[in-house]
């Protein structure tokens, strides 16, 4: 049953009306505060959500007086890759029902496993703790509302009160949403030494484990065996977290660097080999070049994107695809040169004034001409329009 579109108003639900999740299921409205929705779902769990993740249905269900168990049967996941059983013929194959992705962070983040990479003190971990955030509070994180659910921060590098420091900065007191459904931890056991049952544990007393993330690989990987090449030391290090959260469908979010060398496509410069970029189900790599702050993420469940960022107060905002962004500022460097000019000027004029290419001024000239913003006089001569 589709969820009703963000683009559209927020739908009014009432208590006690009966609506549906297209992960969670039939519910009843328990409460409303605002655009945020307490729904006593049909197992029993009482869960939050934004309320235009919810959709109308046609079936009428009344709470029972005795509450049902408060944890599920752990779920099958949606993008299981590993080897199961038994092979299987095409048909049978294609005859079977797989329930969808759960997306953690529409259009960024999905369950399994991310790594997140960047060069140090970029601001990784301001995103990680953003997005941990987000999804604890069914907040916002890059321009984008999410679900509410558990998550655990795993801030390997820090302490406590570092940790205080930039909650008090992301979240100020006067507006802060309640955190409680928000783990922190700054220490944490190696993927050899017991993480994977640390991460169980946590979701095991969680009412809807959710985000997991782990900041950094190095605090959290094994030692290279003196057997193994780099390629399986790698695989090793991150792909029992991965199983793991296919698994329970959980999103897990580990935070990496990048090389030193640059790579011409930016989600090739994850440090290590292809066992890191190849066991995880998708890549996101932070970026910083003379044009700004950007975003690059690729994976199984995800398209490709490319977003130019802007952060302030410890807050990574989306400014929008980057071509487009890129192109604005373009823009405005042309509009403003034709401006300054007191005759009309020609493409490798405008070029130098700008500092920009002079291809990229003449892909850009004929778009402002159509925006009115620009007129063509004579042979290759360019002028503000009505001046």
């Amino acid at each position: 049953m589709p969820m009703a579109s963000p683009a559209q108003p927020e739908p009014i639900w009432a208590k006690g009306e009966t609506v549906y999740h297209d992960k969670f299921g039939v519910g009843s409205v328990l409460s409303v505060d605002g655009a945020r929705v307490t729904v006593l779902m049909k197992t029993g769990e009482t869960r939050k959500f934004v309320s235009h993740f919810l959709s109308a249905t046609t079936e009428i269900w009344t709470p029972p007086t005795t509450p049902a168990p408060t944890h599920l049967p752990i779920p099958k996941p949606a993008n299981d890759n590993r080897k199961v059983g038994d092979p299987i013929d095409g048909e049978s194959l294609l005859a079977m029902e797989f329930p969808p992705v759960d997306w953690v962070v529409p259009g960024y983040i999905t369950e399994g496993l991310t790594i997140l990479a960047g060069r140090p003190k970029l601001g990784k971990s301001w995103l990680a703790l953003g997005v941990a955030i987000a999804v604890a509070t069914a907040g916002n994180v890059l321009g984008v509302d999410v679900e509410q659910g558990d998550a655990i921060y795993m801030a390997l590098e820090d302490n406590r009160r570092r940790l205080q420091d930039r909650l008090n900065i992301v979240a100020p007191q006067r507006d802060r949403p309640n955190m409680s459904r928000l783990t922190l931890q700054t220490q944490a056991p190696t993927v050899d030494k017991g993480l994977v049952a640390t991460l169980d544990e946590w979701r095991l007393r969680s009412a809807n484990p959710k985000l997991v993330i782990i900041d950094t690989l190095a605090k959290v990987r094994p030692p290279k065996k003196s057997n193994q090449d780099s390629y399986t030391a790698d695989y090793a290090a991150i792909g029992p977290i991965q199983e793991w959260s296919l698994q329970h469908r959980i999103a897990v979010i580990v935070v990496h660097h990048v090389r030193k060398m640059e790579a011409e496509d930016p989600l090739e410069s994850v440090s290590g080999t292809n066992g890191l970029t190849g066991a995880a189900d998708t890549i996101m790599v932070l970026d910083r070049k003379t044009d700004g702050p950007k975003i690059y993420g690729r994976g199984r469940d995800i398209e490709d994107f490319e977003k130019a960022l802007k952060f302030k107060d410890g807050i990574w905002e989306v400014l929008g695809d980057a071509d487009d962004v890129r192109q604005s500022e373009q823009r405005v460097k042309i509009v403003h040169a034709l401006s300054e000019a007191t005759l009309p000027l020609q493409p490798a004029e405008i070029a130098k004034a700008t500092g920009l290419k002079v291809d990229s001024v003449r892909q850009l000239l004929p778009k402002l001409i159509k925006d009115g913003r620009v007129e063509k006089i004579g042979y290759g001569q360019y002028k503000l329009a009505d001046r």
